[in-house]
Protein backbone atom coordinates (compact mmCIF):
# COMPACT_ATOMS: atom_id res chain seq x y z
CA UNK A 1 0.00 0.00 0.00
CA UNK A 2 1.28 3.47 -0.94
CA UNK A 3 1.82 5.79 2.03
CA UNK A 4 0.43 9.31 1.59
CA UNK A 5 1.88 12.62 2.76
CA UNK A 6 -0.51 15.59 3.19
CA UNK A 7 0.91 19.03 3.87
CA UNK A 8 -0.19 22.64 4.00
CA UNK A 9 -3.79 22.13 5.09
CA UNK A 10 -5.79 23.24 8.11
CA UNK A 11 -6.35 19.96 9.90
CA UNK A 12 -8.95 19.29 12.58
CA UNK A 13 -6.87 17.97 15.48
CA UNK A 14 -8.05 17.72 19.10
CA UNK A 15 -11.08 19.91 18.43
CA UNK A 16 -9.23 22.78 16.73
CA UNK A 17 -7.97 23.64 13.25
CA UNK A 18 -4.19 23.75 13.02
CA UNK A 19 -1.71 24.08 10.18
CA UNK A 20 0.08 20.77 10.10
CA UNK A 21 1.10 17.87 7.92
CA UNK A 22 0.34 14.20 8.29
CA UNK A 23 1.57 10.94 6.86
CA UNK A 24 -0.25 7.66 6.53
CA UNK A 25 1.33 4.29 7.26
CA UNK A 26 -0.61 1.51 5.62
CA UNK A 27 -4.24 1.68 6.72
CA UNK A 28 -3.54 4.06 9.61
CA UNK A 29 -2.31 7.58 10.27
CA UNK A 30 1.41 7.22 10.90
CA UNK A 31 2.20 10.65 12.31
CA UNK A 32 1.05 14.26 12.56
CA UNK A 33 3.41 17.21 12.04
CA UNK A 34 5.33 14.78 9.92
CA UNK A 35 7.99 14.75 7.25
CA UNK A 36 7.29 13.11 3.92
CA UNK A 37 9.61 10.22 4.67
CA UNK A 38 8.99 7.26 2.41
CA UNK A 39 5.48 8.37 1.37
CA UNK A 40 5.24 7.98 -2.39
CA UNK A 41 2.08 10.06 -2.82
CA UNK A 42 2.27 13.75 -1.89
CA UNK A 43 -0.85 15.95 -1.60
CA UNK A 44 -0.59 19.73 -1.28
CA UNK A 45 -3.60 20.78 0.84
CA UNK A 46 -2.66 24.47 1.01
CA UNK A 47 -5.80 26.55 1.51
CA UNK A 48 -7.89 23.43 2.15
CA UNK A 49 -9.37 21.69 5.18
CA UNK A 50 -8.15 18.26 6.24
CA UNK A 51 -10.88 16.43 8.14
CA UNK A 52 -11.69 13.00 9.55
CA UNK A 53 -13.84 10.90 7.25
CA UNK A 54 -17.59 11.11 7.74
CA UNK A 55 -19.35 8.23 9.53
CA UNK A 56 -22.98 7.61 8.60
CA UNK A 57 -24.93 5.54 11.12
CA UNK A 58 -28.23 5.66 9.25
CA UNK A 59 -28.52 6.02 5.50
CA UNK A 60 -31.13 4.48 3.25
CA UNK A 61 -30.46 6.48 0.08
CA UNK A 62 -29.23 3.20 -1.44
CA UNK A 63 -32.90 2.24 -1.82
CA UNK A 64 -33.12 4.63 -4.76
CA UNK A 65 -30.43 2.63 -6.54
CA UNK A 66 -32.31 -0.60 -5.82
CA UNK A 67 -35.68 0.81 -6.92
CA UNK A 68 -35.26 4.15 -8.73
CA UNK A 69 -38.95 4.14 -9.64
CA UNK A 70 -41.86 2.22 -8.11
CA UNK A 71 -41.84 -1.31 -9.48
CA UNK A 72 -38.46 -0.85 -11.22
CA UNK A 73 -35.80 -3.06 -9.64
CA UNK A 74 -32.07 -3.16 -10.29
CA UNK A 75 -29.64 -5.87 -9.16
CA UNK A 76 -28.60 -5.48 -5.54
CA UNK A 77 -24.88 -5.66 -6.27
CA UNK A 78 -25.14 -2.93 -8.92
CA UNK A 79 -27.10 -0.74 -6.52
CA UNK A 80 -24.60 -1.30 -3.72
CA UNK A 81 -21.58 -0.44 -5.88
CA UNK A 82 -23.27 2.74 -7.12
CA UNK A 83 -24.19 3.72 -3.55
CA UNK A 84 -20.57 3.21 -2.52
CA UNK A 85 -19.43 5.67 -5.19
CA UNK A 86 -21.98 8.22 -4.02
CA UNK A 87 -21.07 7.87 -0.36
CA UNK A 88 -17.34 8.21 -0.99
CA UNK A 89 -17.79 11.22 -3.28
CA UNK A 90 -19.60 12.93 -0.40
CA UNK A 91 -16.85 12.19 2.13
CA UNK A 92 -18.51 9.22 3.84
CA UNK A 93 -15.81 6.67 4.63
CA UNK A 94 -17.87 4.48 6.99
CA UNK A 95 -21.44 3.76 5.99
CA UNK A 96 -24.12 1.80 7.80
CA UNK A 97 -26.78 0.91 5.24
CA UNK A 98 -30.09 1.29 7.08
CA UNK A 99 -31.98 -1.75 5.81
CA UNK A 100 -35.63 -2.02 6.79
CA UNK A 101 -37.00 -5.55 7.16
CA UNK A 102 -40.71 -4.99 7.33
CA UNK A 103 -43.94 -6.92 7.23
CA UNK A 104 -44.57 -5.41 3.78
CA UNK A 105 -43.56 -7.02 0.48
CA UNK A 106 -41.35 -5.36 -2.13
CA UNK A 107 -38.48 -3.00 -1.39
CA UNK A 108 -38.50 -3.59 2.39
CA UNK A 109 -39.26 -7.28 2.32
CA UNK A 110 -37.43 -10.24 3.81
CA UNK A 111 -36.10 -11.15 0.36
CA UNK A 112 -34.51 -7.74 -0.15
CA UNK A 113 -33.02 -7.67 3.36
CA UNK A 114 -31.37 -11.05 2.71
CA UNK A 115 -30.12 -9.97 -0.71
CA UNK A 116 -28.60 -6.77 0.65
CA UNK A 117 -26.85 -8.48 3.57
CA UNK A 118 -25.42 -11.15 1.27
CA UNK A 119 -24.27 -8.49 -1.22
CA UNK A 120 -22.58 -6.40 1.49
CA UNK A 121 -20.69 -9.43 2.79
CA UNK A 122 -19.65 -10.48 -0.72
CA UNK A 123 -18.66 -7.03 -2.01
CA UNK A 124 -17.20 -5.54 1.17
CA UNK A 125 -13.55 -6.17 0.20
CA UNK A 126 -13.92 -4.20 -3.04
CA UNK A 127 -16.01 -1.29 -1.74
CA UNK A 128 -14.20 1.96 -0.98
CA UNK A 129 -16.23 2.85 2.11
CA UNK A 130 -16.20 0.58 5.15
CA UNK A 131 -19.69 -0.78 4.52
CA UNK A 132 -21.76 -2.13 7.39
CA UNK A 133 -25.27 -3.50 7.94
CA UNK A 134 -27.75 -1.56 10.06
CA UNK A 135 -30.88 -3.68 10.37
CA UNK A 136 -34.02 -1.66 10.99
CA UNK A 137 -36.44 -4.22 12.37
CA UNK A 138 -40.14 -3.48 12.13
CA UNK A 139 -41.28 -4.71 15.51
CA UNK A 140 -44.59 -6.07 14.18
CA UNK A 141 -42.69 -8.30 11.74
CA UNK A 142 -42.97 -11.19 14.14
CA UNK A 143 -42.17 -13.93 11.61
CA UNK A 144 -38.64 -12.52 11.22
CA UNK A 145 -37.65 -12.93 14.87
CA UNK A 146 -36.01 -16.33 14.54
CA UNK A 147 -33.87 -15.44 11.54
CA UNK A 148 -32.84 -12.09 13.01
CA UNK A 149 -31.84 -13.82 16.24
CA UNK A 150 -29.55 -16.10 14.22
CA UNK A 151 -28.04 -13.13 12.35
CA UNK A 152 -27.35 -11.40 15.66
CA UNK A 153 -25.67 -14.49 17.07
CA UNK A 154 -23.56 -14.89 13.93
CA UNK A 155 -22.34 -11.29 14.10
CA UNK A 156 -23.83 -10.38 10.73
CA UNK A 157 -25.59 -7.26 12.04
CA UNK A 158 -23.53 -4.17 12.92
CA UNK A 159 -26.32 -1.96 14.30
CA UNK A 160 -29.82 -3.07 15.27
CA UNK A 161 -32.79 -0.70 15.42
CA UNK A 162 -36.37 -1.12 16.57
CA UNK A 163 -38.92 0.58 14.28
CA UNK A 164 -42.69 0.66 14.35
CA UNK A 165 -44.41 1.99 11.25
CA UNK A 166 -47.58 -0.06 11.70
CA UNK A 167 -49.71 3.02 12.35
CA UNK A 168 -49.92 4.07 8.71
CA UNK A 169 -52.07 7.15 8.18
CA UNK A 170 -54.57 7.03 5.30
CA UNK A 171 -52.69 9.58 3.17
CA UNK A 172 -49.54 7.41 3.36
CA UNK A 173 -51.24 4.17 2.41
CA UNK A 174 -51.13 5.06 -1.29
CA UNK A 175 -47.36 5.56 -1.01
CA UNK A 176 -46.98 2.24 0.81
CA UNK A 177 -49.10 0.47 -1.81
CA UNK A 178 -46.93 1.90 -4.60
CA UNK A 179 -43.69 0.84 -2.88
CA UNK A 180 -45.00 -2.65 -2.09
CA UNK A 181 -46.63 -3.19 -5.49
CA UNK A 182 -50.08 -3.83 -3.98
CA UNK A 183 -53.50 -2.23 -4.19
CA UNK A 184 -54.63 0.07 -1.38
CA UNK A 185 -57.27 -2.51 -0.48
CA UNK A 186 -54.61 -5.21 -0.10
CA UNK A 187 -52.51 -2.85 2.03
CA UNK A 188 -55.48 -2.19 4.32
CA UNK A 189 -56.08 -5.92 4.77
CA UNK A 190 -52.39 -6.53 5.46
CA UNK A 191 -52.28 -3.76 8.06
CA UNK A 192 -55.34 -5.22 9.80
CA UNK A 193 -53.52 -8.56 10.11
CA UNK A 194 -50.34 -6.88 11.35
CA UNK A 195 -52.05 -4.78 13.99
CA UNK A 196 -54.11 -7.75 15.22
CA UNK A 197 -50.87 -9.30 16.56
CA UNK A 198 -49.79 -6.20 18.48
CA UNK A 199 -50.10 -7.90 21.91
CA UNK A 200 -47.25 -10.23 20.90
CA UNK A 201 -44.84 -7.44 20.05
CA UNK A 202 -43.40 -6.44 23.48
CA UNK A 203 -42.22 -9.98 24.26
CA UNK A 204 -40.62 -10.26 20.81
CA UNK A 205 -38.78 -6.96 21.32
CA UNK A 206 -37.48 -8.16 24.68
CA UNK A 207 -36.18 -11.43 23.22
CA UNK A 208 -34.42 -9.69 20.33
CA UNK A 209 -32.88 -7.09 22.64
CA UNK A 210 -31.52 -9.89 24.83
CA UNK A 211 -29.98 -11.53 21.74
CA UNK A 212 -28.38 -8.22 20.70
CA UNK A 213 -26.97 -7.66 24.19
CA UNK A 214 -25.53 -11.18 24.22
CA UNK A 215 -23.84 -10.48 20.87
CA UNK A 216 -22.62 -7.03 22.03
CA UNK A 217 -24.40 -5.27 19.17
CA UNK A 218 -25.38 -1.63 19.63
CA UNK A 219 -29.12 -0.96 19.56
CA UNK A 220 -31.23 2.03 18.54
CA UNK A 221 -34.88 2.89 18.94
CA UNK A 222 -36.48 4.87 16.15
CA UNK A 223 -38.99 7.75 16.45
CA UNK A 224 -39.36 7.60 20.23
CA UNK A 225 -42.42 9.73 20.96
CA UNK A 226 -42.24 10.11 24.73
CA UNK A 227 -39.77 9.93 27.62
CA UNK A 228 -41.51 6.74 28.74
CA UNK A 229 -40.89 5.09 25.39
CA UNK A 230 -37.21 6.13 25.48
CA UNK A 231 -36.89 4.78 29.01
CA UNK A 232 -38.38 1.43 28.00
CA UNK A 233 -35.90 0.96 25.17
CA UNK A 234 -33.01 2.21 27.30
CA UNK A 235 -33.84 -0.46 29.89
CA UNK A 236 -33.50 -3.04 27.11
CA UNK A 237 -30.03 -1.74 26.23
CA UNK A 238 -30.91 0.55 23.31
CA UNK A 239 -28.77 3.56 24.24
CA UNK A 240 -29.08 5.35 20.89
CA UNK A 241 -32.22 7.44 20.37
CA UNK A 242 -32.78 7.81 16.66
CA UNK A 243 -34.97 10.74 15.58
CA UNK A 244 -36.89 11.43 18.83
CA UNK A 245 -40.01 13.22 17.69
CA UNK A 246 -40.20 15.92 20.38
CA UNK A 247 -37.96 17.93 22.68
CA UNK A 248 -39.03 16.32 25.94
CA UNK A 249 -38.00 12.90 24.66
CA UNK A 250 -34.65 14.26 23.48
CA UNK A 251 -34.13 15.84 26.91
CA UNK A 252 -34.78 12.54 28.63
CA UNK A 253 -32.24 10.87 26.34
CA UNK A 254 -29.63 13.57 26.95
CA UNK A 255 -30.10 13.44 30.72
CA UNK A 256 -29.38 9.70 30.65
CA UNK A 257 -26.29 10.10 28.47
CA UNK A 258 -27.83 8.40 25.43
CA UNK A 259 -26.59 9.19 21.94
CA UNK A 260 -29.20 11.21 20.05
CA UNK A 261 -29.37 10.97 16.26
CA UNK A 262 -31.09 13.41 13.93
CA UNK A 263 -31.10 13.60 10.16
CA UNK A 264 -28.65 15.93 8.44
CA UNK A 265 -31.23 16.79 5.73
CA UNK A 266 -33.28 18.34 8.56
CA UNK A 267 -30.42 20.83 9.14
CA UNK A 268 -29.80 21.53 5.46
CA UNK A 269 -33.48 22.13 4.69
CA UNK A 270 -34.15 24.11 7.86
CA UNK A 271 -36.54 21.61 9.39
CA UNK A 272 -37.98 18.10 9.29
CA UNK A 273 -39.96 17.01 6.23
CA UNK A 274 -42.38 15.38 8.71
CA UNK A 275 -42.95 18.60 10.64
CA UNK A 276 -41.37 17.15 13.79
CA UNK A 277 -38.32 18.30 15.73
CA UNK A 278 -36.03 20.89 14.12
CA UNK A 279 -32.53 19.45 14.35
CA UNK A 280 -30.64 22.76 14.46
CA UNK A 281 -32.68 23.80 17.51
CA UNK A 282 -31.82 20.52 19.20
CA UNK A 283 -28.12 20.98 18.40
CA UNK A 284 -28.16 24.51 19.80
CA UNK A 285 -29.55 23.11 23.07
CA UNK A 286 -27.12 20.22 23.28
CA UNK A 287 -29.86 17.70 22.49
CA UNK A 288 -28.28 16.10 19.43
CA UNK A 289 -25.01 14.17 19.38
CA UNK A 290 -25.03 12.60 15.90
CA UNK A 291 -26.19 13.66 12.43
CA UNK A 292 -26.91 10.93 9.87
CA UNK A 293 -27.36 11.18 6.10
CA UNK A 294 -30.85 9.67 6.49
CA UNK A 295 -32.04 9.66 2.88
CA UNK A 296 -29.49 11.97 1.16
CA UNK A 297 -25.75 11.28 1.08
CA UNK A 298 -24.55 14.91 0.56
CA UNK A 299 -26.46 16.10 3.64
CA UNK A 300 -23.87 15.44 6.37
CA UNK A 301 -21.14 17.50 4.70
CA UNK A 302 -23.57 20.31 3.88
CA UNK A 303 -25.12 20.28 7.36
CA UNK A 304 -21.78 20.74 9.14
CA UNK A 305 -21.02 23.88 7.16
CA UNK A 306 -24.60 25.14 7.46
CA UNK A 307 -24.41 24.87 11.27
CA UNK A 308 -21.14 26.82 11.32
CA UNK A 309 -22.36 29.49 8.89
CA UNK A 310 -25.59 29.98 10.84
CA UNK A 311 -23.63 30.35 14.09
CA UNK A 312 -25.27 27.34 15.74
CA UNK A 313 -21.91 25.73 16.61
CA UNK A 314 -18.34 26.19 15.33
CA UNK A 315 -17.28 23.96 12.43
CA UNK A 316 -15.10 21.80 14.70
CA UNK A 317 -18.11 21.01 16.90
CA UNK A 318 -20.34 20.48 13.87
CA UNK A 319 -17.82 18.04 12.43
CA UNK A 320 -17.87 16.07 15.67
CA UNK A 321 -21.54 15.30 14.93
CA UNK A 322 -20.57 13.44 11.77
CA UNK A 323 -17.22 11.91 12.71
CA UNK A 324 -16.07 11.29 16.27
CA UNK A 325 -19.53 11.12 17.89
CA UNK A 326 -20.95 8.51 15.50
CA UNK A 327 -17.72 6.55 15.90
CA UNK A 328 -18.26 6.46 19.66
CA UNK A 329 -21.95 5.63 19.29
CA UNK A 330 -21.12 2.64 17.07
CA UNK A 331 -18.20 1.51 19.25
CA UNK A 332 -15.61 2.21 16.53
CA UNK A 333 -12.65 3.34 18.62
CA UNK A 334 -10.24 3.21 15.68
CA UNK A 335 -11.64 6.17 13.72
CA UNK A 336 -13.44 9.51 13.78
CA UNK A 337 -10.44 11.72 14.60
CA UNK A 338 -7.09 12.63 13.06
CA UNK A 339 -4.48 11.10 15.37
CA UNK A 340 -1.49 8.80 15.04
CA UNK A 341 -2.53 5.17 15.11
CA UNK A 342 -6.12 5.81 14.08
CA UNK A 343 -7.55 4.53 10.82
CA UNK A 344 -6.53 6.78 7.91
CA UNK A 345 -10.01 7.94 6.88
CA UNK A 346 -9.32 11.49 5.71
CA UNK A 347 -11.14 13.95 3.49
CA UNK A 348 -9.77 17.15 1.99
CA UNK A 349 -12.31 19.92 1.48
CA UNK A 350 -12.35 23.31 -0.22
CA UNK A 351 -14.53 25.81 1.67
CA UNK A 352 -14.21 28.93 -0.48
CA UNK A 353 -17.91 29.16 -1.37
CA UNK A 354 -20.22 29.64 1.65
CA UNK A 355 -22.52 26.67 2.29
CA UNK A 356 -21.07 24.79 -0.70
CA UNK A 357 -18.05 22.79 0.49
CA UNK A 358 -16.32 20.82 -2.25
CA UNK A 359 -14.70 17.44 -1.69
CA UNK A 360 -11.24 17.52 -3.25
CA UNK A 361 -9.93 14.12 -2.15
CA UNK A 362 -10.99 11.17 -0.03
CA UNK A 363 -8.65 8.67 1.64
CA UNK A 364 -10.24 5.55 3.11
CA UNK A 365 -8.17 3.12 5.20
CA UNK A 366 -5.02 4.67 3.78
CA UNK A 367 -6.06 4.43 0.10
CA UNK A 368 -6.77 7.41 -2.14
CA UNK A 369 -10.24 6.42 -3.36
CA UNK A 370 -11.58 9.71 -4.73
CA UNK A 371 -9.82 12.64 -6.35
CA UNK A 372 -11.81 15.56 -7.78
CA UNK A 373 -8.85 17.88 -8.40
CA UNK A 374 -5.53 16.41 -9.53
CA UNK A 375 -3.81 19.79 -9.21
CA UNK A 376 -3.26 19.08 -5.50
CA UNK A 377 -0.95 16.16 -6.32
CA UNK A 378 2.73 17.01 -6.06
CA UNK A 379 4.88 15.18 -8.58
CA UNK A 380 8.49 14.64 -7.62
CA UNK A 381 10.74 14.79 -10.64
CA UNK A 382 14.03 12.93 -10.29
CA UNK A 383 17.05 14.89 -11.52
CA UNK A 384 18.34 13.81 -14.90
CA UNK A 385 21.73 12.19 -15.10
CA UNK A 386 24.33 14.08 -17.08
CA UNK A 387 25.78 11.96 -19.86
CA UNK A 388 29.30 12.94 -20.94
CA UNK A 389 29.89 13.30 -24.65
CA UNK A 390 31.99 10.56 -26.15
Amino acid sequence: MTDIFIEGGRALVDGAFVETSLRTAGRDIGALDAEQGRAALHIDASGLLVLPGIIDLHGDAFERQMMPRPGVDFPTDVALIDSDRQAIANGITTVFHGTTWSWEPGLRSAENARKLLDAIELLRPQLAADTRFHLRHETHNLEAEGEITRWLGEGRIDLFAFNDHSNVKPKKRNQLAERAGLSVEAINEMLDRVVARRPEVPASIARLAAAARAADIRMLSHDDNSPAMRQEFRALGATIAEFPVNEETARDAAAAGDFIVFGAPNVVRGGSHTGWTKASDMIAQGLCSVLASDYYYPAQLLAAFRLATDGIVPLAAAWNLISSAPARAAGLADRGVLAAGRRADIIIVEDKVPLRPRIVAVIAAGRLVHLADASCLVHSVAPRKTVAAA
